[in-house]
């Protein structure tokens, strides 16, 4: 199925399939970026940014939220 067979297919849906679709992809949505952050945390990518962020706090910089 092409991009635009998948829009058409989403513009068809009822009124009550689309918010049974709309819930789904915002589960799915949410499951593909917390795999993609997992991903980046296990493989090292995100490590630079967490000794930044543990440096500027030992320098007092960061704020409490």
């Amino acid at each position: 199925m092409t991009l635009d067979e998948l829009e058409k297919t989403v513009t068809d849906l009822s009124p009550g399939d689309l918010k049974k679709f709309r819930a789904w992809f915002l589960d799915f949505d949410a499951k593909q970026f917390d795999e993609g952050i997992e991903r980046d945390a296990n493989s090292g990518r995100l490590d630079r940014l967490a000794d930044e962020a543990i440096r500027q706090d030992a320098e007092g910089k960061s704020a409490s939220l």
